[in-house]
């Protein structure tokens, strides 16, 4: 089973992401902002994803990237955010996220973009 990190301040975020992801399957891991979610990534070796929010208390999404980038785990990072200015979307290309997805988000949407990202390709025939 493919675990998930979810790291966002807002627990009804939280929530829905579990509920979308969880339903296909993922396991889930939360963590309320940057600081936890370097924790967590640092404390559990078998994460195969992170969903991040930029705007967090302690350490934000674009801090957090940047560390992890800069020390490990090498994990794609896909940014869930209510922000949606290009400057800011490129930043956090630059700082190593794979993705964003704009918050309120559809569960269906999130989930092929996880699926994209983490599940291994078929190889062509």
């Amino acid at each position: 089973m493919k675990k998930i990190l979810v790291i966002d301040d807002s627990e009804t975020i939280r929530q829905q992401v579990k509920q979308a992801l969880a339903a296909t399957g993922y396991e889930i891991v939360e963590a309320v902002d940057g600081v936890d979610g370097l924790e967590k990534l640092r404390a559990i070796a078998d994460i195969d994803l992170a969903l991040c929010d930029v705007n967090m208390p302690r350490m934000n999404g674009l801090d957090m990237i940047a560390e992890v980038q800069r020390t490990g785990p090498k994990i794609p990072i896909l940014m869930l955010t209510t922000e949606g200015q290009p400057s800011l979307i490129k930043r956090a290309r630059e700082a190593g996220a794979k993705g964003w997805i704009v918050k309120p988000f559809k569960p269906e949407l999130l989930v092929a973009a996880v699926v994209k990202l983490i599940e291994p390709r078929p190889a062509a025939a």
